[in-house]
């Protein structure tokens, strides 16, 4: 197929293809084509299809290729269905769409009273405007689209965007780590307030890790910032983070590595997780950001903060950052899991690898046939780290025979960092230095608060959204 005539269509789940060389039923051959030709209906008309078991309302949308059996409705909730074409009754047109919906591209005002604000785009969708033609969910990422998309934005700061990437992020990695940390480091001595980094949910806790030790001693806020949910859905939370995150790059007091995001199912307010403690624990949930080990630095809402804790690191005036873009790529997770066979940790050292975490069982553990291989790396200098598969909690490997007998073939016990974290520092760190004892110091050392003394009692509860969400329900009450 002509890859002009292949767009994006969104969807709740992200991308899939779309053939346009036929304008009134784009992608649809087969029986499906056949019910929209019986029904006299088209790619985006507004549709009441009757089923055997239910009604179902909204806009045909294009079809993906490769099934000819299923039409695709758009919801008024802004979900799709497909519904096979020998279940269809009937099909009433009550209307159809226009052939473009944008959101209105307006000149966003500059206010001399305002603080300056950069927004660092990753590829990740913070607001956007939907294609009714093509069905793409396109990216609205210029001052001005941002400011018809959410005019609200108008009263918080000053924006400037710049778009480094264009990738899912899934696809980020080292390249663009050290790109994104060179970039603070110039708009940070341009004198902005804070920086934003439009970024795909999927990854972001990584990203958020690697910068709080690539990007040290920041004078400004850092904010990650993402969507769980597509703009053109009506349960988006776009524009909603994308104002905490502004307003928290333009005023928060913590100048840290932070990642803002809903902090209940509702739109109440957005957390500030610290890049190093944070991580994304639901695949479709709006508050799927966790504190893990430790509490929010804080949280925003309708413009104000409430700091949780108070060991942030603050605001300065100066311009002054530290920044090591740096990483070793040949460094590894080893995810252990019951009758691991030794051969996997034999191919990681055959393969060269430097660095491995290992994501262990309980307090650090994995099964006595993999000491044989750990020991040889440990022999062959490969720099290997314990963290706990449990999220929670400490790799105490002192209390067993097994953590002690891995600990005496080189497994060093990382606390309680969590394993991403855990893999991002040791890239860093091998990145840095490949002197044994440096590498060992500065993982030990905590930089961003990715080791912490003690993890707090109600910890746990937050990261499940307890204290918020129980506290809001007795407010009802009150």
């Amino acid at each position: 197929m002509d890859h002009k005539k292949r767009l994006s269509m969104g969807g709740p789940y992200g991308a899939v293809g779309v053939d346009l060389s036929d304008d009134r039923y784009q992608g649809y051959r087969g029986p499906a084509l056949e019910v929209l030709k019986r029904e006299n209906v088209a790619v985006w008309d507004r549709v009441l299809v009757r089923t055997n078991e239910q009604e179902v309302e909204g806009i045909l949308l294009p079809r993906s290729a490769g099934d000819d059996s299923h039409l695709v409705i758009k919801m008024i909730t802004g979900y799709n269905i497909g519904i096979r074409h020998d279940n269809i009754l009937s099909i009433e047109e009550r209307g159809s769409k226009k052939a473009n919906y944008k959101i209105p591209e307006k000149d966003f005002p500059f206010d001399p009273v305002k603080p300056n604000v950069t927004i660092l785009g990753t590829g990740g969708t913070i607001a956007s405007r939907l294609d009714y033609r093509t069905g793409a969910v396109i990216p609205a990422f210029t001052p001005g689209e941002l400011f018809g998309a959410v005019p609200e934005l108008a009263d918080i700061a000053n924006i400037k965007t710049k778009k480094l990437f264009g990738v899912f992020s899934e696809n980020m990695g080292p390249h663009q780590w050290k790109t994104l940390a060179e970039n603070i480091k110039t708009e940070i001595e341009s004198g902005v307030a804070g920086i934003c980094i439009g970024h795909g949910t999927d990854t972001m806790h990584y990203t958020g890790a690697v910068l709080s030790f690539m990007v040290q001693d920041t004078p400004v806020p850092i904010v990650l910032v993402g969507s769980q949910r597509s703009s053109d859905r009506p349960s988006s939370d776009a524009a909603r983070t994308l104002i905490g995150s502004v307003t928290t790059a333009a005023y928060s007091d913590a100048a840290e590595v932070m990642v803002c995001m809903f902090g209940t199912t509702s739109d109440r307010f957005c957390y500030l997780h610290r890049g190093t403690r944070v991580r994304k624990m639901h695949s479709s949930y709006r508050n799927t950001f966790k504190t893990l080990g430790d509490v929010p630095i804080g949280k925003v809402q309708d413009g104000k903060f409430t700091y949780y804790k108070q060991d942030h690191k603050k605001r300065r005036q100066d311009r002054e950052v530290k920044v090591y873009p740096k990483f070793e790529e040949r460094v590894t997770v080893l995810y252990y899991y019951p009758n691991m066979h030794p051969d996997i940790l034999e191919s990681m050292i055959d393969k060269g690898y430097k660095g491995i975490v290992i994501a262990g069982t309980g307090l650090g553990h994995v099964n006595k046939p993999l000491y044989d291989p750990i020991q040889r790396a440990h022999e062959e200098g490969i720099h290997m780290y314990m963290a706990v598969q449990t999220l929670y909690g400490y790799a105490h490997m002192f209390v067993y025979d097994t953590g002690r007998d891995l600990m005496a073939r080189g497994v060093i016990p990382l606390d309680n960092m969590l394993p991403e974290v855990a893999y991002c520092k040791l890239g860093w760190a091998m990145g840095m230095t490949q002197d044994p004892k440096e590498v060992n110091n500065l993982m030990l050392t905590p930089i961003a608060g990715e080791i912490t003394p003690r993890e707090p009692y109600n910890g746990f509860i937050q990261g499940q959204g307890g204290v918020d969400s129980v506290e809001h329900f007795l407010s009802e009450f009150s």
